[in-house]
């Protein structure tokens, strides 16, 4: 990716763990009534791992962007350091677009924007889709919004293969930019 280093323009991007993706992406696309649903979480994984999901390859994804790391216009962010610690990544995304919070208005976005007030609010649960693009009458686009949740489902031998996979796509790059264990 290429992009002119202007000051006009910043992006926050945001990874997560895509074993975790994996497994989100799994749920939500079998209640999903507009792209073709996995028989299983087995054929999902191929899927997932061979870059045959919507919006193509996260490991091809990750990598373009991880490059972009460092250009005083991106700030790369992870969602396990946001569940964290919430606060702290505020204060730096504030930082790194030029804004300050007042404590009053720091502490609104916290509790209107935590996991279970928008999983309670319909107008960021999704749950007004419902019939049209999610089939599933109690389905939902926010599961548990939990990191980890993928030890939960993979088995050995799947976590194996991810690892091996995830250890070539994205060899090269330093460890530490991927903060999940």
């Amino acid at each position: 990716m290429t992009f002119r280093n202007t000051p006009s323009w910043k992006v926050i991007y945001l990874i997560r763990n895509p074993r975790d993706i994996l497994v989100s992406g799994y749920f939500f696309w079998i209640i999903s009534k507009f792209v073709k649903r996995p028989e299983s979480l087995e054929q999902y994984f191929e899927w997932f791992t061979q870059g045959h999901v919507a919006f193509g390859s996260w490991f091809d994804h990750t990598r373009g962007w991880m490059s972009l790391r460092g250009q005083e216009n991106v700030l790369i962010v992870s969602y396990e350091e946001l569940k964290q610690d919430t606060r702290s990544v505020v204060q730096k995304i504030c930082r790194f677009l030029g804004k300050k919070l007042e404590p009053e208005e720091l502490n609104s976005l916290l509790k209107h924007s935590s996991f279970q007030v928008m999983k309670e609010n319909k107008m960021s649960n999704y749950t007004l889709l419902r019939g049209w693009l999610i089939e599933d009458k109690n389905g939902s686009l926010m599961r548990k919004g939990i990191s980890g949740d993928w030890k939960n489902h993979f088995t050995v031998a799947q976590a194996e293969v991810f690892d091996r996979i995830f250890r070539e796509k994205m060899a090269g790059l330093p460890p530490e930019l991927f903060p999940w264990e």
